[in-house]
């Protein structure tokens, strides 16, 4: 970029996106920023999801109210530029373009009029749909949040089931023992021949 247009691109910096010093997007400008509370009078309807990612210009330009007329007024100043050889220096192509569009009878106000609609259409755009993100973020998390609370608690549930089982079965082992004293001071005959007889109890070969 050329000192003269970096020098142009301060004096109106509030409608664009500074680049860093690699090329990329660092900031959106303050001249046509807006707060969330002015999105809602950015739009007059509700601008289209960007499923995907994948943004419909046309239809959130209709959204704020931007005519068709209105943007086929920048489009055609884009394809003038865009027609242009990349090496032609900025002043000329200014000229150039500033004849074209008053040949075409294209009032170059309105032009710029209608860049800053599209632009503060973009930038409503991006601000409601961060808004509507950290919404759709926050009832997640804590979603997740009563999810990861739900499970803390069953796992606990679980815990606690084991170690009563584990300490019930050590008192009724201890209890056996206790009992197998009776068991072995009678004798192992003795108890053989009281469980044959006995309708209520089951020898070894019998149960599972």
């Amino acid at each position: 970029m050329s000192d003269t247009n970096k020098t142009w691109g301060q004096t109106v910096l509030g409608w664009f996106v500074v680049e860093d010093g690699e090329g990329e997007p660092a900031a959106a400008t303050a001249a046509v920023e807006t707060d969330a509370r002015e999105v809602e009078h950015i739009f007059v309807t509700n601008p289209p999801a960007a499923i995907g990612g994948k943004v419909d210009f046309d239809q959130v330009y209709e959204a704020a109210g931007i005519g068709g007329d209105e943007r086929q007024r920048v489009t055609k100043t884009l394809e003038l530029l865009a027609a242009l050889p990349a090496d032609t220096p900025t002043p000329v192509k200014k000229q150039i373009v500033e004849a074209s569009l008053t040949a075409f009878g294209v009032p170059i106000d309105k032009i710029i009029e209608s860049g800053v609609a599209e632009i503060q259409a973009l930038e409503g755009y991006i601000r409601a749909g961060a808004a509507d993100t950290q919404q759709v973020l926050a009832d997640a998390e804590s979603r997740i949040k009563a999810k990861e609370d739900e499970i803390r608690q069953l796992r606990k549930v679980m815990d606690e089931r084991v170690q009563e089982q584990q300490t019930a079965a050590r008192a009724c082992n201890d209890r056996k023992l206790n009992i197998q004293q009776i068991l072995e001071f009678f004798g192992q005959d003795a108890v053989a021949r009281v469980v044959s007889a006995s309708p209520k109890l089951r020898t070894p070969s019998r149960q599972g």
